[in-house]
């Protein structure tokens, strides 16, 4: 009777072993990019944004620059933004948008970055630069996104 006690323990220990094992396994592995806490009314969280705004056909209208803070980034490029993490790894690494788009390409390091999207970007630590892909790369569709010295960090493919 001992020794079945015993083993019901053993097996126990082993299932709890176990599921804690999967939950620090899981939380380790989550592919979510942290967003640090910004400031929405500081003036350092603002950059320029081309004034050409997207419609449904995806052509632009307009020219010149607009302030756009950093939560109006997030919403309005919720679904066209590349972050990049304190090591210069991208997230998404891999996306496809038609040509002349915004993108924002969002720092979320505390580091100064040069991003590069076809051309070179300076991006201030924790800052994000909104970036409308041209046409004129278009002779292999592919962009290939490099971070500082990290080359390849991201695949863009342009779609007409």
């Amino acid at each position: 009777m001992e020794n079945k006690k015993n083993m019901a323990l053993y097996y126990w220990i082993v299932g709890v072993v176990a599921v804690v094992i999967v939950i620090v396994f899981w939380s380790m592995n989550r592919s979510v990019v942290p967003v640090a806490n910004v400031d929405q009314n500081n003036a350092e969280n603002t950059v320029l944004e081309p004034q050409s705004t997207l419609d449904t056909s995806g052509t632009t209208n307009g020219t010149g620059a607009v302030s756009i803070s950093y939560a109006d980034a997030l919403i309005k490029y919720a679904d066209r933004r590349i972050q990049f993490d304190k090591i210069c790894q991208a997230y998404p690494n891999t996306v496809t948008y038609k040509d002349n788009t915004g993108i924002m390409i969002d720092n979320r390091s505390a580091q100064a970055r040069t991003i590069k999207v076809g051309t070179n970007y300076s991006v201030k630590a924790y800052g994000f630069r909104i970036v409308v892909l041209p046409d004129t790369y278009l002779k292999s569709k592919t962009l290939l996104v490099d971070c500082d010295k990290s080359q390849n960090v991201a695949t863009i493919l342009v779609q007409e």
